[in-house]
């Protein structure tokens, strides 16, 4: 079974480090009907009391401009890859170092399973980058043999 990877558009925004901080982007955006896939928030090392939120999708003319309102913005300078499959032990391993021998270095990294499957967000620094990952995790395969010499997701 193939991966299966999908470019998304990813939104983000400063939030305030402090109770409430992350609720404060997520009502408004509720209110307008934001169908949120994945939230990552976390706290910035370089600023006091300061965190960020990465948001996908942010999708239809509503939503868009109500996330415009509070600053939310499209993270331009980031390319963002989800990839879902068969939950495997050792998934996490043969994709990043797929994408480790294909000389891509990773902005970040969201995975989570659930049930039988994982999904993955995958932060990039470009476009060119995306491309050149999405080449390198289709060469992958989710089965426990090897079929036609392609690499494997197998257990480990």
């Amino acid at each position: 079974m193939a991966l299966k990877i999908t470019k998304v558009d990813t939104w983000a925004v400063e939030i305030h480090d402090e109770p409430g901080g992350l609720a404060q982007v997520l009502a408004p955006l509720a209110e307008a009907g934001a169908d949120l896939e994945c939230i990552i928030a976390r706290r910035q090392a370089d600023k006091f009391r300061a965190g960020v939120v990465f948001l996908t999708p942010i999708k239809g003319k509503k939503v868009e401009a109500v996330a415009r309102s509070i600053g939310l913005e499209p993270a331009e300078e980031m390319a963002t890859l989800r990839v879902e499959g068969p939950d495997k032990q050792g998934s996490g391993l043969r994709m990043t170092q797929a994408l480790a021998d294909a000389g891509l270095n990773l902005r970040g990294v969201s995975s989570m399973s659930c049930g039988k499957n994982f999904v993955c967000y995958i932060g990039l620094d470009s476009r060119e980058d995306a491309e050149k990952a999405i080449k390198a995790l289709k060469g992958l395969s989710t089965s426990t043999a090897s079929r036609n010499g392609k690499r494997r997701l197998a257990r480990i």
